[in-house]
């Protein structure tokens, strides 16, 4: 019998600065039965991103909605349809969607990706929200089209260990860059960018200002910066650049929360001096690479030429402590929460 009600996890207020635990509450909240054309899809794993941070504000500019206190939070899961109405939907599909942070979930077909089904077979289940997911087509989107990554760039990567980032160092190289540089919070991320994710230096910013490192990695300037942090990073970036250089601007964690800085702003000059390209994206305005994203990371991660990495917590009362720990830095790679046994698991063990 399918459940009638189900646990999400709720904003209860706006943050006061930065994030606590007590902004949010697991809650029971009734499932409506299925009506024409519906899904019920259990929440296997669902993403925990960095985007998040600023929908829990009033004021942030978003390019999605903001999360409202009383309501559920949403964001990518990937389940397993138990019950369809919807008869090109069978029951057994595994499919990515929107609604996460809840155990059950009511789908329209709507509410899916628009890579909604994927193949269980191909690659382990967390990949599919990670490396072959959103989070990979961004890094993706970004190298490939925004920044257009040539043989022989030097590629700098903020963020370099989270999600995105380790996903871009090596789809850089992979995409022709002869040298690819990250920074990272602690010395042993940035040992891990060198050893698993095809950086070839990384630097830390907690005990090294980035202009300095740039200077001393990169003597000659950087061609491209995919940029996920903003503030210093983005401006010592702009120092470090060489005419003509690229910027994928991803993200902007540092611009996050109550105290925003406008670090060195006044450096944008360099913008004009160096002739540079400044691009904003969002990733799903891009859908029409989504197919070449796929069929080429597919074919890297079968070759063993790239690497998938996540940081996974248990149970839906684990989500609100595992945002927190990801806006803190303590996660490499995805940072997922597995919801229910993955049963897939078993032939990976």
């Amino acid at each position: 019998m399918p459940p009638r009600t189900t646990r999400v996890v709720c904003l209860v207020r706006r943050p006061e600065g930065e994030p606590a635990l007590g902004d949010f509450a697991v809650e029971e909240r009734p499932l409506e039965p299925l009506s024409e054309g519906q899904l019920l899809v259990r929440n296997l794993y669902m993403s925990v991103d960095p985007s998040m941070r600023g929908r829990l504000e009033s004021t942030e500019k978003h390019y999605t909605h903001n999360f409202t206190p009383g309501s559920p939070l949403d964001g990518r899961a990937l389940g397993v349809v138990e019950e369809s109405r919807c008869p090109s939907v069978p029951p057994g599909t595994f499919l990515r969607h929107q609604l996460g942070w809840r155990e059950w979930a009511v789908l329209d077909p709507a509410d899916t990706d628009a890579a909604g089904r994927i193949d269980p077979e191909l690659a382990p289940l967390p990949t599919w929200l990670g490396l072959l997911g959103q989070t990979g087509f961004t890094a993706y989107v970004g190298l490939a089209r925004i920044a257009e990554v040539r043989p022989g760039d030097t590629v700098f990567v903020s963020a370099a260990a989270g999600a995105v980032g380790t996903a871009a160092g090596q789809f850089a190289r992979l995409l022709g860059a002869e040298r690819v540089i990250g920074t990272a919070g602690g010395p042993d991320k940035c040992a891990l960018l060198v050893k698993e994710f095809g950086y070839d230096a990384a630097a830390d910013y907690r005990s090294e200002p980035v202009r300095d490192a740039l200077a001393r990695l990169a003597p000659d300037g950087i061609d491209v910066y995919f940029d996920n942090v903003g503030g210093e990073q983005l401006a010592a970036a702009l120092h470090a650049l060489r005419t003509g250089g690229r910027v994928a601007l991803c993200g902007m964690m540092s611009q996050f929360g109550g105290e925003r800085r406008s670090t060195d702003i006044n450096q944008l000059i360099q913008a004009v001096l160096k002739r540079l390209t400044l691009r904003g994206f969002i990733v799903r305005d891009h859908e029409d690479l989504r197919p070449e994203f796929e069929s080429r990371v597919a074919d890297w991660l079968g070759s063993g030429r790239v690497t998938a990495r996540e940081t996974v917590t248990d149970g839906l009362d684990s989500a609100a402590q595992a945002l927190l720990a990801l806006l803190d830095g303590g996660n490499v790679g995805k940072m997922l929460v597995r919801l229910a046994e993955d049963p897939y698991s078993r032939f990976r063990a």
